[in-house]
């Protein structure tokens, strides 16, 4: 089963880019906007969960509770 596609618009240069990155890659455009957008997605989560501990790294009890419960040990380098 094919995947339905549609119509985005870009600034030209974005377009620009994207198809050098494409072109560099050996890839089709609608792949390395696909890897685009997952690698923003992945991003974007990792900045969720880096603000998260560092909220719970602010009160020591939640950061030890935390460090206990999963066992992280210092050689983790989230101590």
């Amino acid at each position: 089963m094919g995947s339905s596609t549609t119509t985005i618009r870009v600034e030209k240069a974005v377009h620009e880019r994207l198809v050098e990155i494409s072109h560099d890659s050996g890839r089709q455009l609608v792949d390395t906007i696909r890897d685009a957008t997952e690698a923003l997605e992945r991003a974007r989560f990792a900045e969720k969960v880096r603000i998260q501990l560092d909220v719970l790294r602010g009160d020591s009890a939640a950061w030890a509770e935390y460090i206990a419960e999963f066992d992280v040990a210092v050689s983790d380098g989230l101590t």
